[in-house]
C-alpha cells in the first residue's frame, strides 16, 4: 500500500502554502467543479492539498503528524530557522536517518527527513 493523497485545512491557505514551499513543495491554485479554491502539489504520484476550513470548522485539526523527505535538509533547516516554522527538535541522527520535527502555523507536527 502507498499513500497518494493528503489534504489539510487551514484558516490561512496562502500563508500555509508559503510555509510548505520552504520544504520544497510547488503548488498550483485550482478548483474542482463548484468546490472551494485550494492549493495542490503533485510529486511522484503523491498529491498534497491545502484547503480552507469548511464553514462548520472553527479551527484546523492539529492532531495529525505528517512526515516528508526533504532534499538538502541541513541547508533548508537554516532557511526554516528564519521563517515562521517552529523548530520543535533540531536535526538529529537516528536509525532512520537525519530527522527534525517542525510545527506549522496550525500546530501540526511535521517530521522532516533528509532525502
Amino acid at each position: 500500500m502507498k499513500i497518494n493523497l493528503v489534504v489539510i485545512r487551514t484558516s490561512e491557505p496562502e500563508i500555509l502554502k508559503k510555509q510548505y514551499e520552504l520544504l520544497g513543495f510547488s503548488f498550483d491554485y485550482h478548483q474542482h467543479g463548484t468546490g472551494p479554491f485550494h492549493y495542490v502539489s503533485e510529486q511522484g504520484g503523491f498529491v498534497f492539498e491545502i484547503y480552507p476550513l469548511t464553514k462548520s470548522m472553527e479551527k484546523a485539526d492539529n492532531s495529525i503528524r505528517l512526515g516528508f523527505e526533504v532534499i538538502n535538509l541541513s541547508t533548508r533547516m537554516n532557511e526554516l530557522k528564519n521563517s515562521n516554522w517552529i523548530i520543535k527538535s533540531e536535526l538529529t541522527k537516528t536509525e532512520w536517518g537525519l530527522i527534525a520535527v517542525l510545527q506549522d502555523l496550525d500546530g501540526r507536527k511535521i517530521e522532516v527527513k533528509n532525502k
